[in-house]
């Protein structure tokens, strides 16, 4: 049994007095303790994808169908799942890292109450035989997270702790953010492009700190991206997502390397490199549909040069091309799969 996974999920956006679909109808699994990345342009559906399995979908937006299947003691679907239970799983078992560090940190608190709060919600920290035990859970969730930010490569974690975060760097806020989310050792941690206002050094160096948290607790993470060029050598799993689909999902290197689907060859091919130095990156003319506009086909089909009349009539299915690599597409590299 996988530690989560989405069966036929459908999200919704309304618009107006109307509902959009957002996501339509896409299954995944993640594993205990590995690393997958869900990739795709802006508005293709990852971030809404990332926000249903918290229970933390914006106000305008809804599950309309499917499941969310979460097996940690016993197996429930959060998207049946009551308010007051998710919040027990919420920052405990499931975490999330989100874009914006400066805008998720709140600037009236500071930094190690930020921290800590997570530990005193879920009593992580309580030390049941001590007399006074909110003091007693006090010092313990401080202590856990001075080590935390140890672990994370802050030189002076007591200065940080007493820090407001306003006097942080942008990658020190989305470290404090890793901070949070991994305090209480979560089985998943959904990190939603952690990386995207940083420079490449506190890239590679976020990436890293993520990697040590899957190593030293197991902790299974679902990576969301635009960038595919990030997930090589740090997931091992990868999906490809189009408007509101999964179009391709595989092994990363495979992906990568050898992508079938059209979008995901031109994704792999706007990746900068050695080879094609002094050459003009791969662009995708167009744009994908939006959410007020039904295609009865692929939604790629449109911007796809191999697209033919079956292409913008009927819907391909995510079909197995050899060795869990998977496609949505009837015709990969001249071959109808």
């Amino acid at each position: 049994m996988a530690l989560l996974e989405a069966r036929n999920l459908s999200i919704s956006i309304r618009r107006g007095k109307k509902y959009y679909t957002a996501v339509d109808g896409i299954d995944f699994r993640i594993n205990a303790g590995e690393i997958i990345a869900l990739a795709g342009e802006s508005g293709s559906g990852k971030s809404l994808t990332a926000l249903s399995i918290p229970g933390l979908l914006p106000s305008r937006a809804k599950i309309a169908g499917g499941e969310i299947l979460y097996s940690s003691n016993m197996v429930i679907d959060l998207c049946k799942t009551d308010e007051k239970s998710l919040r027990q799983i919420r920052g405990k078992e499931i975490s999330m890292i989100f874009q914006e560090p400066r805008q998720s940190l709140n600037p009236l608190m500071k930094v190690g109450a930020q921290i800590t709060e997570a530990l005193e919600l879920h009593r992580d920290a309580a030390i049941d035989s001590a007399q006074n035990k909110k003091t007693a859970n006090k010092l313990a969730a401080n202590l856990l997270a001075l080590e935390m930010l140890e672990k994370l490569q802050f030189q002076q974690p007591e200065k940080i702790m007493d820090a407001w975060p306003h006097q942080l760097s942008g990658g020190m806020c989305q470290r404090v953010m890793i901070a949070i989310a991994a305090i209480c050792r979560p089985l998943l941690l959904i990190a939603d492009e952690p990386t995207t206002a940083l420079d490449t050094a506190n890239q590679n160096h976020i990436l890293e700190l993520l990697k040590q948290i899957n190593r030293d607790f197991g902790t299974a993470i679902l990576f969301i991206s635009h960038d595919i060029s990030m997930a090589r050598h740090f997931c091992s799993r990868f999906m490809v997502m189009y408007s509101g689909r999964i179009i391709e999902e595989g092994p990363s290197e495979a992906i990568l390397s050898s992508p079938l689907h059209p979008y995901a060859i031109a994704l792999a091919a706007s990746i900068p490199c050695k080879e094609n130095k002094g050459k003009p990156l791969a662009n995708i003319p167009g744009r994908a549909p939006p959410l007020e506009i039904t295609l009865p086909g692929c939604h790629f089909a449109p911007r796809c040069p191999r697209a033919q009349e079956q292409c913008k009539k009927s819907m391909p299915q995510l079909v197995e091309a050899g060795n869990g690599h998977y496609v949505r597409c009837f015709f990969t590299e001249g071959t109808n799969v």
